[in-house]
């Protein structure tokens, strides 16, 4: 696994980036596959880690779709909701490839099976009174119709299995960071007792038991 759990955690954003964009304090919201929401006052983003690259020294996570006037919870929860979705991408065989805007990147997601583009996500959230153009919840519906890349993930491994239930129950827009950590480690332990649960299934009875 390229980007195991807590990966943007151990592995913030550069200082370099941070300092010029002032961004010092930033909370991360979601960290799944190496793709996170991240949020200082009225500054959402994402953060993307880049895939290794063995020819390449490392430049560490990247942001993306720097939104500087948040305006409401709704547009906050499009942002943890779209890492969580191209987190999930990631791990079902997506690729995440970065291209380098100044201090901000753009992000494409590639089809590995084609090698063609099926989403980009730009540096910058667009601006405008209504929020037009690629906003978080535009990107979220496209990124979200977008087919399987290939098998899915091996549920074997317990450390990638958590990963998708955490990006699953993050897809819900009414639960927050701490309560879906919750939810997938508690859906965890019901696959371990009944392995005939799917991701959904699971993350689903979880919320029974919870509730």
């Amino acid at each position: 696994m390229n980007h195991p759990p807590g990966h943007l955690q151990e592995h913030p954003l550069p200082p370099g980036i941070v300092g010029a964009l002032g961004l010092g304090g930033y909370q991360l919201l979601a960290d799944i596959a190496g793709v996170g929401a991240g949020r200082l006052g009225s500054q959402a983003f994402l953060l993307v880690a880049p895939d290794p690259d063995p020819s390449l020294p490392d430049a560490g996570p990247q942001i993306s779709l720097h939104h500087t006037r948040l305006k409401t919870d709704q547009e906050l929860s499009a942002f943890t909701q779209l890492a969580a979705q191209l987190g999930y991408l990631r791990l079902s065989g997506y690729r995440v490839t970065l291209e380098r805007h100044g201090l901000r990147s753009k992000v494409n997601v590639v089809n590995p099976a084609t090698g063609g583009i099926a989403a980009t996500i730009p540096d910058k959230h667009p601006g405008g009174l209504f929020g037009g153009g690629a906003g978080a919840s535009k990107l979220l519906a496209e990124v979200r119709s977008l087919p399987p890349a290939g098998p899915p993930p091996d549920l074997q491994n317990p450390e990638l299995l958590r990963q998708v239930l955490l990006a699953l129950a993050l897809r819900d827009e009414s639960v927050g960071g701490a309560e879906a950590a919750e939810l997938a480690d508690r859906a965890l332990e019901l696959t371990r007792g009944n392995a005939a649960l799917d991701p959904p299934a699971a993350l689903e009875a979880a919320k029974q038991v919870s509730g």
